[in-house]
């Protein structure tokens, strides 16, 4: 192959938990230079970083294999909470489906947005949704931090998302320091405290919105304080208003519908 306009690296099961093969990541390394755009799909991100191409660069993957992303590749940025993230020319998707919101992205940019609106028309999509959106299903934690205090912390704040916690509290909590809870939440989880509480008090108000409970409701119990609070929240890191999202994805229940 002389040039391609875009190469595209799908994900695969195989990817992750194990070295990626050699001659994969040679023959991505080999076309980088021939390729206007280079996109990966899922877990193609693992391939992508093997080859040295996500070096000093922004990317993301399905939410269950950002963690080990980023301790395998401490070079590349992972935005373990994006549907798919662009930079200069290397793209990254999220899971399969965030495939699909991305190659929308990619035929909006190639043919305009008419093209990728009747594309998603034709596809049945609810919306096609921007890349800095997050995965809805993402949860708080992949798998039980390595250590006790981070546990503890992690614990708390799943158990309880609605209280008022704060870095100092947290920190108390572990008994360490709140630079060291930072520190700690950095390494293993790739996030920060207070990112860490607004993640556990959003999933905590999609929960209640998906059982049906109203806006002002789950504002009140994720611990929000205030429904625009969270509309803002949800606006910023969702992509899409309470209301909306409750409409969607919400079963039948009582509560109101604003925000």
């Amino acid at each position: 192959m002389d040039e391609a306009g875009t190469l595209v690296v799908p994900g695969g099961d195989e990817l992750v938990g194990r070295p990626v093969p050699a001659g994969l990541a040679e023959v991505v390394r080999d076309l980088r230079p021939r390729t206007r755009r280079l996109v990966s799909v899922c877990t193609g991100s693992f391939v992508l970083a093997a080859a040295g191409v996500l070096d000093g660069r922004r990317a993301t993957t399905h939410w269950r294999h950002a963690p080990l992303l980023a301790r395998a590749y401490p070079e590349v940025h992972v935005e373990a909470d994006a549907l798919f993230v662009e930079d200069d020319g290397v793209l990254t998707s999220a899971g399969v489906s965030a495939g699909i919101d991305l190659a929308l992205a990619l035929v909006e940019q190639d043919h305009g947005a008419g093209l990728a609106r009747d594309v998603a028309r034709s596809l049945v999509l609810f919306m096609q949704r921007p890349g800095g959106q997050s995965q809805f299903s993402a949860p708080l934690a992949l798998r039980p931090p390595r250590a006790p205090a981070l546990r503890a912390v992690v614990d708390l704040v799943a158990a309880q998302p609605a209280d008022p916690h704060t870095a100092t509290s947290l920190a108390a909590t572990a008994g360490i320091t709140p630079r060291h809870l930072a520190r700690l939440f950095r390494t293993e989880l790739g996030t920060s405290p207070a990112r860490f509480v607004e993640d556990a008090r959003l999933d905590h108000a999609k929960r209640l919105l998906d059982a049906g409970h109203g806006v002002a409701e789950a504002a009140r119990g994720a611990g929000f304080g205030s429904t625009e609070t969270m509309r803002r929240r949800f606006v910023a890191r969702l992509g899409v208003a309470p209301s909306r999202y409750r409409a969607r994805f919400g079963t039948t229940g009582p509560g109101d519908s604003r925000g």
